[in-house]
């Protein structure tokens, strides 16, 4: 679904991965009062937001210090939140945040409500792309979340946001193979009917062959992001190829996208086509659910560990 959903719009298959991230918390840790949210959550009656980067710090995510301390029947959250889609729309947010000491035990979930008063979302950035998708830091000053908004228990919210991150990174693939098939199939159009020398411009090597290694990179990075979503249907681990997956198939959208614009021409640089726009799109896709060097030392510790 988010393959088809971006390649008409990026923007709108990025929302809705993003929101089921969103929901991952409650839906895979939440207690039985908690999931009684998870119909309107899932049903897109409640908009949700996925709070774990920071200013400071985005790769470093056990290194946050956004701080929540429990106070009577409610915890005062106070910290600084970057880069979250739906900041400034989201009826719920999942904070992660610091109940204990350093490092990643240290890190819970809190589930808030966006209305609460202390939370405060800051204006939307100025993006290269995605604009219709919106991000924008979060300010929470002594926010009040009561204790039953806790998530898996004080000290497992780092454990929660990498299995969320887990599937997030298959979303986050299916999207870039969705863009870069629409940029291909554009780029393959625009080719055949496109007339130079006499002929069309598809017909010349240089050209025909820079599409053919494009279908066939679009055709690899979907094979890899299904078979690791495979796993995941099945139980089995699947937290690796998800890296690989997210890895090779946004790379491969930028590659891909950048080559669309090429084979347009002058005609790909304008805003009349819209390869332009993907190719402004694919970047981010190599920098949200961890970049692509996270998910590089996430599989070389993994080769290391045998």
């Amino acid at each position: 679904m988010l393959e088809i959903l971006a390649g008409r719009w990026l923007a709108v298959a990025e929302a809705v991965s993003v929101h089921t991230l969103s929901c991952y918390p409650v839906a895979a840790f939440g207690t039985v009062e908690q999931r009684k949210l998870l119909p309107d959550m899932l049903g897109g009656e409640l908009l949700g937001a996925y709070c774990l980067s920071e200013p400071q710090g985005g790769s470093d995510a056990a290194a946050l210090s956004t701080r929540a301390v429990l106070d009577g029947d409610a915890y005062l959250l106070s910290g600084t939140k970057a880069w979250i889609t739906h900041a400034l729309t989201a009826d719920f947010y999942n904070v992660f945040c610091r109940t204990g000491g350093s490092g990643p035990k240290g890190i819970s979930c809190l589930l808030a409500d966006a209305g609460t008063a202390g939370i405060t979302p800051q204006a939307a950035e100025r993006t290269m792309g995605l604009r219709a998708s919106p991000v924008a830091q979060i300010v929470f000053e002594d926010a009040r979340v009561p204790a039953d908004r806790l998530i898996g228990g004080e000290g497992t919210g780092f454990t929660i946001a990498m299995s969320a991150l887990d599937s997030g990174r298959l979303g986050i693939a299916a999207c870039a193979v969705g863009l870069a098939q629409a940029a291909l199939d554009y780029a393959v159009s625009y080719a055949r009917e496109r007339q130079q020398f006499g002929r069309s411009i598809i017909d010349f090597q240089g050209l025909g062959f820079l599409l053919a290694d494009a279908a066939t990179q679009v055709s690899a990075a979907r094979a890899l992001t299904l078979a690791a979503a495979r796993l995941r249907d099945a139980g089995r681990p699947y937290a690796i190829e998800a890296a690989k997956a997210k890895l090779f198939a946004t790379d491969m959208a930028m590659r891909v996208t950048t080559d669309a614009v090429q084979v347009l021409g002058g005609a790909g640089y304008v805003a009349d086509h819209p390869v332009e726009r993907y190719m402004r799109e694919a970047k981010v896709l190599q920098i949200v659910e961890g970049t692509n060097q996270i998910q590089r030392m996430v599989i070389s510790r993994a080769l290391a560990k045998g």
